[in-house]
Parts: structure tokens; C-alpha cells; sequence
């Protein structure tokens, strides 16, 4: 099998004239170029080159080799040069993969600024609750919530982890009055995620004292996605126990109103993770740099839950 590395060596021979102008143009020895290029005629089977004292001149195999040859090595060349210059700007096709409701706190406007700066990268969200496979999926960079399991990956933390609390929109409690116990939410339509069915989903919750209360709730509605259960929420389905950063905005609002805050769940905040920390695309790192200090800025603005 021949050596693409011996043909670009042959190549650059013919460029340079002799054996000591493409030594200097590659920086390794004359008697290297001289061997490989022998070697690249042994396995062809025939000479390339005519060398005497003097001068190196072609053969008609080496003429024909030559022109079939040059402008590969001289793609594979610029390819290489090119690739190059465009590591250190980023570029290209970065595709993402985050919570469904990833815009919810990561605005399109911090994107559109992000593609302005970067005119060369091009963007690719995949919006989902299930769990992308980076490798699988020819994912860049994913956000996650909930807890790191993927050892295999490197990962980070992007926003706090805070806690949960529950809320309720007004016209509910105006309804159905407001629990004033944990175990007072079995008598409560709840808003919870879909797990096996729709059966009794348990809450853990703590008070400031730390120690941990559980209560068996019945789900009114339940949904795949947080969206899917602020919406239900608001539309007065009853009460949910959903992460402060989603909720934040729809309690400045009075759209929504604590419900007990002084229970709270540990929450798991939002985290990144990429296949591995070596050789990041630069459109990667920018897109990572960007989310931590857009969501770094958030987190500072976020506070506990109060009635």
C-alpha cells in the first residue's frame, strides 16, 4: 500500500528542484526525502526521478505521476491551512441539545447576539426532556437539569441549584382554599410530572429545620415537561412543585402565588455537558461561554420562594 506521506514528500520534491529544497521547506533531513522517495518508487514499481550530481529531472511515469498528484497534496494543503485559521475563530455548525423549555430561560435575543458576534457559526437546537446521547445524536454541547449521571461526559454546573416550591395560581385557592399542611395536599387537585400512569406521585419536602416530610398526591394533570405543567398551573389545575427559575416571572407577575414556602425540595439546577474537554470547537466554547455568563446573570437575580 503506498504512503500518501511519501507521495506529498515526492510532490514536494518536484516543487522545490531537488531533495535539499523540500528538506528545508518540510525541516527534516535531504537523506530522508531521498529514502522515502525511493521507497515511493520501489512500491510503484517504477522511477520517478532521474538524479545525477546536478539535477533531478522526471520521467514520463514521474511526469504523469506528478500531474495527478500535485493538486491533491496541494488540496489536502490548503484544507489544512484552512481548517486551521478557522480554529481560531469560531465557525461552523454548532448543535445543541437542552430542555424543552430551554428558551423559557434562555432567551432568543441572547442567541441572535450570539450569531451577530459569531457571523460564521451557524446554530442547531434540540429541543427535548429525554435524555440526548452526545455521541450518537453528533451532539456539540448539551444542558440538562436534574443530577450528572453521565460519567463518560464532562459536565458542569451553569445555574444553582436552589429549590423547588410549590405554587398555585390565585383563581385555585380563591377555589379551593390554601393547604396549610403537607399532608393537606391529598385533599388538593396537584400538577405533577407523568410517571408510571397517572397514579400517587410522592413529594419529599423539608422545612427550614431540615427534617424531610413526604405526602402522597393524586395528579389532576400531568405532563412530560415543566412547560407543560406552568401552563396547567396557571390555568388553575391545581397546585405544582416546579424549580424557581421557571417559575420566577409568573410570581413577580402575581400569575402565580407560593403555596407553604416553607417547604422546599432541593433543586438540581442546570448543567452542560460536552464529549470531552479536548480539542472544543471554538464555536463550542463561545456557545458554553456565553450560556454561563447569560445564566450566571439570571441566577444572581434569583431568590427564594415568599409568600
Amino acid at each position: 500500500m503506498l504512503d500518501l506521506n511519501d507521495i506529498a514528500l515526492f510532490v514536494h520534491v518536484v516543487r522545490s528542484g531537488s531533495f535539499a529544497g523540500a528538506a528545508r521547506r518540510l525541516g527534516v533531513p535531504a537523506n530522508t526525502v531521498s529514502r522515502r522517495v525511493q521507497e515511493l518508487e520501489k512500491n510503484l514499481g517504477t522511477r520517478l526521478l532521474q538524479r545525477s550530481t546536478r539535477s533531478l529531472t522526471l520521467t514520463s511515469a514521474g511526469e504523469e505521476f506528478n500531474s495527478r498528484c500535485a493538486g491533491a497534496v496541494a488540496g489536502l494543503i490548503e484544507a489544512g491551512q484552512d481548517l486551521s485559521s478557522e480554529s481560531q475563530e469560531p465557525s461552523g455548525l454548532v448543535r445543541v441539545a437542552a430542555p424543552a423549555d430551554f428558551l423559557d430561560l434562555f432567551v432568543m435575543e441572547w442567541i441572535a447576539e450570539f450569531l451577530a458576534t459569531y457571523p460564521k457559526v451557524r446554530l442547531a437546537l434540540v429541543l427535548s426532556d429525554s435524555k440526548a446521547d452526545l455521541i450518537e445524536d453528533r451532539i456539540d454541547v448539551a444542558f440538562r437539569g436534574g443530577l450528572l449521571e453521565d460519567s463518560e461526559y464532562i459536565g458542569r454546573q451553569v445555574l444553582s441549584a436552589g429549590n423547588d416550591g410549590l405554587v398555585a395560581s390565585p383563581g385555585y385557592l380563591a377555589a379551593r382554599g390554601a393547604p396549610s399542611t403537607l399532608q393537606d395536599l391529598q385533599e388538593h387537585d396537584c400538577v405533577t410530572f407523568v410517571q408510571s400512569g397517572i397514579g400517587h406521585v410522592t413529594w419529599r419536602m423539608a422545612k427550614p429545620d431540615g427534617i424531610e416530610e413526604a405526602v402522597q398526591v393524586a395528579p389532576r394533570f400531568a405532563g412530560n415537561t415543566a412547560q407543560a405543567l406552568r401552563k396547567a398551573t396557571l390555568a388553575g389545575l391545581g397546585v405544582t412543585l416546579l424549580p424557581r427559575a421557571i417559575l420566577m416571572k409568573d410570581l413577580q407577575a402575581g400569575r402565580l402565588v407560593p403555596v407553604m414556602p416553607e417547604y422546599q425540595r432541593p433543586g438540581h439546577g442546570l448543567n452542560v455537558l460536552y464529549p470531552s474537554r479536548r480539542h472544543l470547537a471554538p464555536a463550542v466554547s463561545a456557545f458554553i461561554d456565553l450560556v454561563v455568563a447569560k445564566v450566571g446573570e439570571l441566577d444572581a437575580t434569583l431568590t427564594p420562594l415568599r409568600p
